[in-house]
């Protein structure tokens, strides 16, 4: 009891303690992650190039390796103090219903409106678009977290908002697209017959349910074909994860404040976005050799691009129009099965977080579909927060960590990212609930067909 009364149910940091910097990991990575490459000449790609899709201040940051600290813009911060600081909680019931010797720690990021994490980035980026002068920005979402952020963000700054949403999200969360909408955005399901890229997708894939790398080449298609327009990403890219960052900073000072040193980090990883954003900062430490913690990443095994992908170049998106990146890959021609985590349903993984991987810093688990609802509902009736899909994937792992230490005796102190909530996702959980959910995880030869696709020349050489 008295540990109680000494660390509160939820720590809150004060305006003062908020991150004035972004975390740029990349700078204290001894391994960098590989160039992006032009995939017609097959060399790094300039910032003129990039700048032809994306911002010119966001094309900086995505080709700073060097730089560890950057200066968040007042605007962006003040924007930042509508719904930050969130709050690091303490999760007192699920210790004590699971009778586990864990300490269990959980950084929520749903209280805003889009509900999760992506409007870190969000604002950041339409902040900079609106800086440069253009009028609006195109996008693409998965299971819509990301769209709304962004539509929001844009309505704030008076920008045009170009949503492509992945079919089966935009069909299985109706309300999510109308969140969208009444910010000002359109919305698009993708494949779509809009663009040339969606018409060919939908000619060699008919009736297909979509995935984010789909939407990614209709939004960038659009963005190009749109003077006064930019492409933005949700994730992957190496600038999201450094605005992220806010994430895991917040995290590192709350623990700080009250002397609490994690022994694992727990995040759910689809593109990269949220857990690049929890754990830089305490990569960092380890990197430096300050520290060390068990870092875990948690995909679906549907999508399992870290535990069963290739580490080699490919490309961003399934219609080839993007730069070709080093990352964790199952190919950009790999569509996901229609699972009820719309936001980890892509190919690929950030160029950071795969370094990482290869380099040992941190491991990777692929969980089932069933099992991850099963771990949300438990931790709903527990804690009282609705989980999204994609966040119960690292409730999944957390459970399961903390059952270890009942049955051993260790008192581990587990940290885990909630990135948002899921009341725009009951059509998954209506399904769990009726007994009509189904796990799939493709089989070798359904990976070999993505494996295919992947660009072939000297030096990317699939093991």
């Amino acid at each position: 009891m008295a540990e109680k009364k000494t660390i509160p149910y939820k720590i809150y940091l004060e305006e003062s303690e908020m991150p004035k910097q972004w975390y740029n990991v990349r700078a204290d990575m001894k391994n960098k992650p590989a160039p992006l490459l032009n995939p017609q000449t097959l060399k790094p790609v300039t910032e003129e190039e990039l700048g032809q899709i994306f911002c010119e201040e966001l094309v900086k940051q995505e080709l700073d390796n060097d730089t560890p600290y950057v200066d968040i813009p007042d605007e962006i911060q003040s924007f930042y103090k509508m719904y930050r600081p969130s709050p690091l909680v303490r999760a007192y019931c699920l210790e004590e219903k699971l009778q586990t010797p864990a300490k269990i720690y959980y950084k929520f990021e749903g209280n805003n409106t889009s509900g999760s994490h992506k409007l870190n980035s969000a604002i950041a980026q339409a902040y900079y678009a609106k800086k440069q002068g253009l009028k609006g920005v195109t996008t693409e979402t998965g299971a819509g977290q990301w769209g709304t952020a962004l539509s929001m963000a844009c309505a704030y700054l008076g920008l045009d908002c170009q949503v492509y949403m992945v079919k089966c999200s935009y069909e299985q969360k109706p309300f999510r697209r109308e969140v969208m909408r009444t910010y000002g955005a359109s919305v698009t399901p993708s494949p779509s017959d809009t663009t040339e890229i969606g018409r060919k997708i939908l000619a060699e894939h008919p009736g297909t349910s979509g995935s984010l790398g789909c939407a990614i080449s209709e939004a960038v298609e659009m963005a190009t074909r749109q003077e006064g327009y930019r492409y933005v990403l949700g994730s992957v890219l190496n600038q999201v994860l450094l605005h992220q960052t806010v994430i895991g900073l917040e995290t590192k000072t709350a623990l700080d404040k009250y002397g609490i040193v994690p022994d694992m980090i727990i995040g759910c990883a689809g593109g990269g976005s949220n857990l690049g954003g929890l754990i830089s900062p305490f990569v960092g430490e380890k990197l430096r050799g300050e520290r060390d913690y068990q870092i875990i990443a948690v995909e679906p095994a549907s999508c399992p691009s870290l535990t069963r992908g290739k580490f080699v170049y490919d490309y961003c998106d399934t219609g080839m129009v993007t730069p070709l990146q080093k990352m964790y890959t199952l190919g950009s021609g790999f569509i996901p099965s229609a699972n009820h985590a719309g936001g980890l349903r892509y190919h690929g993984m950030s160029s950071i977080l795969s370094q990482l991987y290869h380099d040992g810093l941190m491991e990777a688990r692929s969980v089932e579909q069933t099992s991850v609802f099963e771990a949300a509902e438990q931790f709903a009736r527990i804690e009282g927060i609705l989980p999204a899909p994609e966040s119960a994937h690292a409730i999944r792992v957390a459970l399961d960590e903390a059952l270890k230490c009942k049955e051993t005796g260790e008192e581990k102190t587990i940290v885990f990212g909630l990135t948002g909530t899921g009341y725009f996702d009951m059509v998954a959980y209506e399904r769990f609930n009726n007994g009509e959910m189904t796990d799939y995880i493709p089989t070798d030869k359904d990976l070999e067909a993505g494996f295919a696709g992947i660009p072939k020349f000297p030096g990317n050489e699939i093991d």
